[in-house]
C-alpha cells in the first residue's frame, strides 16, 4: 500500500495541472502531491512522490519558474517546532520564526505578483487566537493576539503580507487546527511524537492529559486545501474538524494500540485549555467534511510508523 494513499475521487479535483507547490519535501505537501500527479513540486529538496520537482534553491530567485505555466500555488514553506523558534535568539546566527515565515513569504509574492494567479493558498496557525477571549466554536472573527511570542508574531506578519498582496493575487489564509498523520521527519505535534516515543522506548511521557484540541488528520486536511484552489474566495479561513478532542482520549488509544504505558507529568501547557474550529465557513466554501475519526487516524498513524520502524 502506499504511504500516500488515494483519496475520495469524488472530491479530488483533476490532476493538479496548473498548480505548483512549495514545500513538497516536509509532512503535508507529500499527501496533496501524491493524489494530484500534475501538480508541480518546487523547492530545495524534491519530494518522496513521482512529480515533475523544479529545484529552487533560494525563494529570492524563482527565474526557474518564468517559463512554466502555472495559475495557482500552494506555500507550504515554515517550522512549526513554536517552542525551539521561541527560543532561538535573534542576536546569533541560527534561524528564528521571522526567518521561516516572513521572508520566504515576501520572496515569493514579490515576484509572483505580476503573473495572473486564481488563487495562492499561504497557512497561518490557530494559535494567533487569543486564548483569554475565546468562546468555542472558534471563527475567523473571533479575537487574536498576535503578540505573545515571536512565532505567533511571525505567522500574524504572514498574514498582513497576504493581506497587502491580496490586491494583486487572491490569497486564501488557512489557520490550521492540530495537524496530525504518519510521518518520518523530526514533528512537534502530539501524535507522532508519543507514537515515535512508544516505537523506540517502549513508553512515553506527555505534559498533560487534560487539554483538549481539534485533530485533523493530514488527509483530511489535503483534500480540503486543493479543494479551497478552486473556489472564489479570498481571506482566513480555519481548518479544523469542528470536534473537540480531550488529549486523554488520543493517549488512551495510543495506549490500547501500542499496549505500551503513557505517564503524564500534569504540566502547565502553552495554548487554551480546550480549543475547537467552528467549521461554518469552510464547509460553506467547499465540498468538504472531515472522514478520518480521531480513533481511526491515531490508528493508521501509530501502525504506518511502526511498519517504517520495522523496516529500517
Amino acid at each position: 500500500m502506499s504511504v500516500y494513499p488515494a483519496l475520495n475521487s469524488r472530491t479530488t479535483i483533476g490532476s493538479g495541472a496548473g498548480t505548483i507547490l512549495f514545500g513538497g519535501s516536509g509532512f503535508l505537501g507529500p499527501y496533496i502531491l501524491a493524489n494530484h500527479p500534475g501538480m508541480i513540486s518546487v523547492g530545495r529538496r524534491p519530494p518522496p512522490t513521482a512529480n515533475r520537482h523544479i529545484p529552487i534553491h533560494s525563494l529570492a530567485d524563482l527565474s526557474a519558474l518564468d517559463d512554466v505555466d502555472f495559475e495557482r500555488v500552494i506555500f507550504i514553506i515554515g517550522n512549526t517546532d513554536h517552542h525551539s523558534l521561541e527560543e532561538a535568539t535573534l542576536l546569533r546566527d541560527q534561524p528564528n520564526a521571522f526567518d521561516y515565515h516572513t521572508l520566504p513569504l515576501i520572496q515569493t509574492l514579490e515576484q509572483l505578483k505580476s503573473r495572473p494567479l486564481k488563487k495562492f493558498i499561504y497557512f497561518s496557525s490557530v494559535l494567533l487566537y487569543d486564548e483569554n477571549r475565546l468562546t468555542l466554536p472558534v471563527s475567523e472573527a473571533a479575537p487574536i493576539d498576535p503578540y505573545k511570542n515571536r512565532y505567533t508574531m511571525s505567522k500574524y506578519l504572514g498574514e498582513e503580507l497576504c493581506r497587502f498582496y491580496a490586491q494583486w493575487t487572491p490569497i486564501i489564509t488557512v489557520r490550521m487546527s492540530n495537524l496530525y498523520g504518519p510521518t518520518r521527519l523530526q514533528r512537534y505535534d502530539l501524535i507522532p511524537v508519543v507514537s515515535r516515543q512508544l516505537l523506540k522506548e517502549g513508553r512515553a511521557e506527555i505534559w498533560s492529559r487534560r487539554p483538549s484540541r481539534d485533530f485533523i488528520y493530514v488527509e483530511d486536511a489535503a483534500r480540503a486545501i486543493v479543494q479551497l484552489l478552486f473556489t472564489d474566495y479570498s481571506g482566513v479561513v480555519n481548518l479544523g474538524t469542528g470536534i473537540v478532542t480531550p488529549v486523554s482520549k488520543v493517549i488512551d488509544i495510543l495506549q490500547e494500540i501500542s499496549g505500551c504505558p503513557i505517564s503524564d507529568r500534569d504540566l502547565p501547557v502553552s495554548g487554551p485549555m480546550a480549543f475547537q474550529c467552528d467549521p461554518t465557513l469552510v464547509f460553506g466554501l467547499i465540498d468538504w467534511r472531515p472522514q478520518v475519526s480521531i480513533e481511526e487516524g491515531v490508528r493508521r498513524t501509530f501502525e504506518q510508523m511502526k511498519a517504517w520502524s520495522l523496516a529500517e
